[in-house]
């Protein structure tokens, strides 16, 4: 076992981005690493852990990181504070050019298209609401565990400003009709609801959140690195195919994974009535 607490800063952007204050951007994400799990923490609990660009780019960063660290099989995205996320930064969103704006909901599509082309399962462990931008990081995610006072929202259309990025993630998510209607009049989706329609796996006690999340990418992160990241991508990759195109990509994909390492080992570990060793 071993643990891991690091702080990083941003890496700088191609893009244009709105202005700031002159002092050095200071990190505002954790991460953690132990057992194979890493932790990351939006680390802005005053700020309601809104997305500001600087924490878009490094969370993005983050991401990139973790493709080819082989020491991490499973990433929990969890926040700091009583708000998951509020979504983006609205002070960062005041008379700003076409540029900046471009720059900044660019970069928001990267890091949410980011969470599922990693190769590890990517966890959202939510405490509170999620709204916006904040409520598309948590439908973009590959699983999330959401306590019991949890609540996400669209709202942007009341402010404005329509929800068109987080519409992406969320009309794959749940229902186009529900989807629509949330973002259109903004009102929110209570944990249980969102429970329902399958924008959340499990809705728990507020005091069991954290044991919960840690249980199901324990249970993750007990399986071979390299067979998890190819049913990943596959995952994703057939949604969008015909039904016969699915099967016909799936069939390359398994004759793949089964001349690989760790099929062969798995299958002949079951047999043997032992535990697989995996080469990844």
């Amino acid at each position: 076992m071993y643990l891991i607490v690091e702080k990083h800063a941003a890496m700088e952007s191609p893009h244009p981005r709105p202005p700031r204050d002159p002092l050095a951007y200071e990190s505002e994400l954790l991460i953690e690493k132990s057992n194979s799990i890493a932790t990351v923490t939006l680390n802005r609990a005053a700020k309601r852990n809104a997305l500001s660009l600087e924490l878009l780019i490094e969370l993005d960063t983050r991401l990139v990181e973790f493709e080819t660290d082989r020491d991490v099989r499973v990433v929990i995205l969890r926040s700091a504070g009583p708000v998951f996320s509020s979504g983006h930064d609205l002070k960062q969103m005041i008379a700003r050019s076409e540029e900046e704006y471009a720059a900044l909901f660019s970069q928001c599509a990267t890091t949410m298209q980011r969470l599922r082309s990693i190769p590890q399962p990517v966890i959202a462990q939510v405490q509170g609401l999620a709204t916006a931008a904040g409520c598309q990081l948590v439908a973009s995610c590959d699983l999330a565990v959401a306590s019991e006072q949890s609540w996400f929202a669209t709202p942007g259309v009341k402010i404005g400003l329509f929800c068109t990025t987080p519409m992406v993630p969320l009309t794959r998510s749940i229902p186009p009709k529900v989807a629509m209607e949330m973002l259109l009049t903004g009102d929110p989706l209570s944990a249980q609801r969102a429970y329902e329609l399958g924008l959340v796996n499990r809705v728990v006690p507020a005091e069991e959140l954290d044991e919960v999340t840690r249980e199901m990418a324990g249970k993750i992160a007990v399986a071979s690195r390299e067979t998890v990241a190819i049913g990943k991508a596959a995952f994703y990759q057939q949604a969008s195919l015909s039904q016969s195109d699915a099967y016909a990509h799936a069939v390359d994909v398994m004759t793949d994974n089964a001349l690989r390492h760790d099929a062969q080992e798995g299958i002949r570990a079951f047999l043997e009535k032992r535990a697989p060793v995996w080469e990844r």
